[in-house]
């Protein structure tokens, strides 16, 4: 893989009314015609998204959203759609017609914004069209407002400066092992090769992990689970081992039992999620019953095989646990149930596709709904009996 995949890069969203420019302004970020423009209200329908490296603070990735004020047929569709879009951000750009200042498009949207506690900057379009009046009109309706022109390109660099600024405010970005174990750690990772693993490379996670490691100077050891007795007698000092979930009893056997053991499912609970409300989830696991209604989220569209962890091996492990059938649905990409009440637990893949914004509102909402949610590896590891073993190195 030779590009940050877009789940490691800060989201932002480009929103505004109809033809007030989000698209130009973001092909002026870009420095590419990447958004279609035109005179045309409508013209931009599904999100565009473009990832792109931000110099100098690093790799984003620009959304731009359909207008606000879409009166077409299926404005109110396109609309709901950008909403939606909201959950996964890390930062927005709410572009205002100079000529058209619509102050309460504005406060609807901000409103639905601060939902999610998106951090915002308004930008003031067609600078080159203004008068000394307009300005200050402009002024006083929206606070602290950077005007900017994008057919002239005029202040789009001074925009990039502030949009860099807010950025780097915002949370950093967690770290996988890099805040748990100290410069020369020792770690083996375990990378069973079956069915489900992609010919010719390694997954996701995997790879985001050696990363990680590598940023932080920690010393990686990868061995398939065949190979994992040998390599243990090999090495000295294993800080941790790191497993997929699907092979956690077999690892769990061959190392010994003083070792910290986890897996990569975990370790992405932990830094794209909240690891104590995904334990909090597991405690319902006890309570489940016969007909009790669980979601699985996948982040990610992929074939789905007889070991396929979410569609096969986990519905197996939870039937078994009741004795019986369950009313299971799955829900596949970003996007969240919005009636998540009807859920006795949700059951969250391990999130290696999406950022941690997208995760912590899932959470949030289930917060407040008080509806238990956990993720992959933690279900796997409750059910070999090793979630406490697994989730003590982060204690």
């Amino acid at each position: 893989m030779n590009n940050t995949p877009n789940s490691n890069r800060k989201h932002i969203g480009i929103y505004g009314n109809t033809n007030s420019g989000k698209s130009s302004l973001m092909n002026r970020i870009l420095n590419q015609e990447i958004s279609l423009v035109s005179n045309i209200e409508g013209t931009t329908t599904d999100p565009v998204q473009k990832a792109m490296e931000l110099i100098p603070f690093g790799p984003v990735l620009l959304i731009d959203t359909a207008g606000l004020e879409d009166k077409s047929e299926l404005g109110t569709i396109r609309i709901k759609k950008s909403f939606e879009f909201l959950k996964r951000l890390d930062f927005a750009i709410y572009v205002v017609d100079g000529e058209n200042l619509d102050i309460d498009t504005y406060k609807i949207w901000k409103k639905e914004a601060s939902k999610y506690n998106i951090s915002h900057m308004v930008v003031v379009n067609k600078l080159d069209k203004l008068n000394k009046d307009e300005i200050e009109n402009a002024n006083k309706l929206f606070n602290n407002p950077l005007f900017i022109s994008a057919s002239n390109n005029d202040n789009i660099d001074k925009l990039k400066d502030n949009l860099i600024k807010h950025l780097e405010i915002e949370e950093d970005e967690k770290t996988i092992l890099g805040d748990v174990l100290p410069y020369g750690s020792k770690v083996v990772l375990v990378v069973p090769i079956d069915s489900e693993a992609p010919k010719g490379r390694i997954i996701l996670p995997q790879v985001q992990v050696i990363r990680d490691c590598l940023d932080h100077g920690i010393k990686i050891y990868v061995v398939r689970d065949t190979e994992l007795n040998e390599a243990i007698n090999e090495l000295d000092n294993i800080d941790l081992v790191v497993t997929d979930s699907q092979a956690f009893k077999e690892v769990e056997n061959i190392i010994p039992k003083d070792m910290n053991l986890t897996s990569f499912s975990i370790l992405f609970a932990r830094q794209k999620g909240e690891l104590k409300e995904f334990l909090k989830g597991c405690e319902k696991l006890k309570d489940l019953k016969l007909g009790d209604k669980v979601l699985i989220c996948e982040s990610c569209t992929h074939n789905v095989s007889h070991e396929d962890i979410g569609r096969v091996k986990i519905p197996r492990m939870l039937k078994k646990l009741v004795g019986g059938d369950l009313d299971i649905e799955y829900k596949v990409g970003y996007d969240f149930k919005e009636d998540v009440e009807k859920y006795d637990l949700i059951i969250h893949c391990g999130a290696c596709m999406v950022n941690r914004k997208s995760i912590i509102n899932k959470i949030n909402i289930c917060r407040e709904k008080n509806v238990a949610i956990t993720n992959y590896g933690m279900v796997i590891a409750y059910f070999t009996n090793i979630l406490d073993r697994s989730v003590n190195i982060f204690k």
